[in-house]
């Protein structure tokens, strides 16, 4: 059966950013200007396996008659009628406003359910608006940032009971289950689909160069100055038989360094490349590895959950290539553990040198980065992980007890560990599981995430 969530709250609030980040497509257009949406828009979004209708609407006016306003609120009203339930969308750093408090006194009065989601909440400059909302009488709120996909596994829970209801999840498997492949498939996904891979980096580190040595011809414009490309172009080709899908991206400065509006959209074009993409190339040159603007487009791509390999260009030039490549190394262990044992490669985009290697490397990272473990292999290494080192007593000297783990999808490699008390668990102690499974099942350089929550178990009637 269909399951239908409709996006509700007033202009600019984040409805249509929540609405990309659910579908996983920029299709509606994002602006600060307030009323950018205007129709409806409708998408299939997918949420740790949970899969529903999105509808993004206009932002609430309160407006009557038959202005452009009246029509879209009618058109935002027939939206949440059709709904088997609505998000109430406030913006955590505004805080509550009156029309935030006027439409959901509106909202209260329909049949639909409505949840109530408070975005903008990375960091903390969100946290007093977060509070100020369960004064709408609306329930407890769920904290997200729909830019930086903060609280995707909270918003699932939240649905969860709604998606039952409407029979588009089944009360026993009401946690994602990991998709077992058929008989005959290693699990990885159709090779005959191209694999998208964007070239990102700061300007003028020769990723249009790069790109146009992957391609074998000057499909890229390239030049001296930095900053000539400024739309992300996206050419495909075959390596090795393998569809690729190739997208050379505008460079990335320092935010305090753009002031000209056209680099801003490049900029803003970037970014949603990177969360597009399956395997992020990020472009350093061999003369400033990995600066501080470097670290924070890795960042960036580990944060969205996309495979990341580096690439160091303008490898023939470099003096002393051991000590460049040690300081690297040192670099990446102690500023992104989170993707311990990243794929690096040396090469020159200009001459070719090394671009063999990097393609290698490219599909041994997407590969990982689809690597699903099976469940029952998966408990056994955390039974010695526990029984290795087990965790930290509960106050008052109870056990905490870890029940079962389950990989709830790849892309990327993402589990769910079902324990007593899961907010009480140390975050050093799933670094410690996380660093186990790099480490158990051989996944380095990939992003691993790891939920952590409580409740039975719902497998333990399927795996005895």
């Amino acid at each position: 059966m269909s399951f239908t969530v409709a996006i509700v709250g007033r202009p600019n609030v984040g409805k249509s950013t929540l609405f990309n980040r659910l579908v996983g497509k920029r299709l509606a257009i994002v602006h600060d200007l307030p009323g950018v949406t205007r129709d409806r828009r409708e998408g299939r979004a997918s949420l740790l396996g949970m899969d529903f209708q999105v509808v993004d609407t206009a932002g609430f006016e309160d407006d009557g008659g038959d202005s452009v306003e009246a029509r879209m609120r009618r058109q935002t009203d027939m939206a949440v009628s059709e709904a088997d339930v609505a998000l109430l969308l406030i913006d955590a750093r505004a805080g509550v406003t009156p029309l935030d408090r006027h439409f959901a006194d509106h909202l209260r009065r329909l049949p639909t359910p409505v949840i109530l989601v408070a975005n903008k909440c990375e960091g903390k400059a969100g946290a007093p608006g977060l509070y100020e909302s369960y004064g709408l009488g609306m329930g407890e709120p769920v904290p997200v940032s729909a830019e930086h996909g903060e609280g995707m596994y909270e918003l699932f829970e939240a649905l969860r009971d709604h998606a039952i209801k409407a029979g588009a999840l089944t009360a026993d498997g009401d946690d994602p289950e990991p998709e077992e492949p058929a008989e005959g498939e290693d699990g990885e996904p159709d090779p005959t689909r191209p694999l998208t891979m964007a070239i990102v980096g700061r300007p003028n580190v020769g990723k249009s160069t790069l790109g146009n040595q992957l391609l074998g011809q000057d499909r890229l414009l390239t030049g001296p100055e930095a900053g000539l490309t400024r739309d992300a172009i996206a050419v495909e080709w075959e390596h090795r038989g393998r569809r690729v899908k190739l997208v050379d991206t505008a460079g990335l400065r320092k935010k305090a360094q753009i002031y000209d509006a056209i680099e801003k959209l490049s900029v803003g074009n970037t970014i949603e490349t990177i969360r597009m993409s399956e395997v992020v190339v990020l472009v350093m040159d061999a003369a400033a590895i990995l600066d501080k603007q470097d670290l924070t487009i890795a960042r960036l791509v580990v944060e969205e959950g996309r495979a990341l390999v580096i690439a160091i260009n303008k490898w023939d030039v470099v003096d002393d290539p051991q000590t460049a490549l040690k300081r690297l190394k040192d670099r990446l262990e102690t500023s992104l553990p989170q993707a311990k044992g990243v794929a690096t490669v040396t090469l020159s985009a200009l001459t070719g040198r090394g671009i063999e290697r990097l393609m290698d490397a490219v599909l041994d990272t997407w590969t990982l980065w689809n690597r699903r473990i099976p469940t029952a292999q998966l408990n056994r290494w955390l039974e010695d992980m526990i029984e290795r080192h087990p965790p930290p007593a509960l106050p008052g000297g109870r056990r905490y007890k870890i029940r079962y783990m389950t990989q709830a999808k790849a892309r990327p490699p993402t589990f769910v560990l079902f324990a007593t008390r899961p907010e009480q668990l140390p975050e050093s102690y799933s670094r410690y599981l996380v660093n186990g499974l790099r480490e158990a099942f051989e996944m380095p350089g990939v992003p691993i995430r790891l939920y952590v929550r409580g409740g039975k178990n719902p497998y333990a009637e399927k795996d005895g």
